[in-house]
């Protein structure tokens, strides 16, 4: 299902009465979703916006998140600067080079999963729960005959039985 921020809002002119023009005067009001807005024709995503919805905000991770020297202990300053430098050049190029190897074996992967999914939830899911509601009519009313049948007069006996049991507490 789409959400709303897809929707886009198109505003009539309803005094011209020709359907030309009426056509003609259609103005939408929202920009389109940021993954439609890339200027490169030939790309099938856009480079720029690679997590335009933030699910990866989490992973930005920096030098300072990490590793911190507290006021009282300090090493040389060329020792600071110098490891992070190692680590963020560590952490761009391992990244990097995971990615080269890892990144399309996993897409392919992530989007067969997704499409098995996908097919099993229109295929196998959604037409039991069809069925499911469907038949509920029927199998309610069989339920409800059952508990009123067996469970409705165990519970109310039950309840007879204990409504007469009290329990004082005292200090003592």
């Amino acid at each position: 299902m789409m959400s709303d921020e897809y929707l886009v809002e198109c505003k009539f002119d309803e005094e011209e009465d020709d359907e030309d023009e009426v056509v003609k005067k259609i103005q939408p009001s929202l920009a389109p979703p940021p993954q439609f807005s890339c200027t490169s024709e030939a790309s099938l995503i856009c480079v720029e916006t690679r997590d335009p919805y933030g699910i990866n905000s989490h992973l930005k991770v920096e030098f300072s998140d990490v590793l911190a020297e507290p006021p009282s202990t300090h090493s040389y300053d060329r020792v600071w600067v110098y490891s992070g430098i190692g680590f963020e050049s560590a952490r761009i190029w391992s990244y990097r080079c995971l990615t080269t190897l890892c990144a399309v074996p996993v897409s392919c992967l992530s989007g067969c999963l997704f499409a098995l999914l996908a097919c099993f939830h229109i295929w196998c899911v959604m037409p039991c729960v069809q069925v499911c509601h469907t038949c509920l009519p029927c199998v309610r009313s069989l339920w409800i005959s059952v508990v009123n049948i067996f469970i409705l007069p165990l519970c109310t006996s039950a309840a007879r039985c204990c409504s007469g049991v009290y329990i004082l507490l005292s200090r003592e």
